[in-house]
């Protein structure tokens, strides 16, 4: 694959700057881009699509192999899907979209992490996290985190999730799972992101974004956001967040959390991903994607 481990952590498998403006009929949950095309999970439809990000393209529309998929996750080769109504993930290769497996996680999944080797998947319903081996699905281990969590990010080294009910994050030590601590955030924290040095957690029930150090997870700030923000995406320079609650996205200078722009999208965006040029939002309700 060619990428080190802090490219795979912000995500970076974009080389070139890619454009395009798409539209959707089937309330899209879930982004990620796999450094050429544009993939979302659509949660009524049980599906997901593949977009051409330079002239708009639909390259496929494929089988979930689940129902209600909440989240998509790119790694290197293939896109994995959470489906939040199966307590299951499927695995697609991301060439043709072909099928190649469907494994078993636990109650609810919704967030998924790739740390470049296996695939995290963030069970929403059972306070725990599981660890699949990426060559082949296989279990290395169920984990348990915080009440109710909802997302997960890897920083180049260790896995963090957010728990939403219990308003904090939890470190994990990817290679083999191992609580490292559990740091407090604001309230309801929902998506999670890393910006090459620091983690970044969107608190949907404070409309703030904490941000947090990754060496003791110390608190370096705490920014006021739009209303009920749910994901964020890293640009290189700024955070991204998708409030849902508002219809807008708050762009944040990562540096010192200074607002640098809110700008409207659809109603209701939920996920939120870059292509190396543009940010793309999905917003479930009104069915369509937005590009700024």
């Amino acid at each position: 694959m060619g990428l080190n481990p802090m490219q795979i952590a912000i995500l970076r498998w974009y080389e070139a700057s890619l454009v395009g403006d798409f539209s959707l009929s089937s309330a899209p949950a879930g982004l990620a881009f796999d450094g050429h095309n544009l993939w979302t999970a659509n949660s009524s439809s049980n599906d997901v699509s593949k977009f051409r990000v330079g002239d708009n393209a639909t390259l496929g529309t494929f089988p979930a192999m689940g129902r209600a998929p909440a989240a998509i996750a790119f790694d290197g080769v293939n896109i994995w899907v959470a489906n939040s109504g199966s307590d299951s993930v499927t695995k697609l290769l991301a060439q043709d979209g072909s099928v190649l497996g469907s494994f078993a996680v636990g109650a609810s999944p919704v967030a998924l992490a790739f740390d470049g080797a296996s695939i995290w998947v963030v069970n929403n319903g059972a306070d725990t996290i599981t660890k699949l081996r990426v060559s082949d699905g296989s279990l290395q281990g169920n984990f348990p985190v915080g009440h109710l969590p909802r997302g997960a990010a890897f920083d180049g080294v260790n896995i963090w999730v957010t728990s939403s009910a219990s308003n904090n994050v939890t470190e994990l030590r990817a290679s083999d799972g191992a609580n490292l601590g559990n740091f407090p955030v604001g309230n309801s924290p929902a998506g999670i992101a890393f910006d090459c040095a620091n983690i970044w957690v969107a608190n949907s029930g404070s409309d703030t974004v904490s941000k947090i150090r990754v060496q003791d997870g110390g608190n370096l700030g705490t920014f006021a956001v739009g209303h009920a923000p749910v994901n964020l995406a890293f640009d290189g320079t700024n955070m991204w967040v998708a409030n849902s609650g508002g219809d807008t996205v708050t762009k944040l200078r990562v540096a010192d959390g200074t607002v640098a722009g809110t700008f409207p999208v659809g109603r209701s965006p939920q996920a939120i991903a870059f292509d190396g040029a543009n940010m793309w939002v999905a917003n479930q309700s009104s069915n369509s994607l937005s590009k700024r």
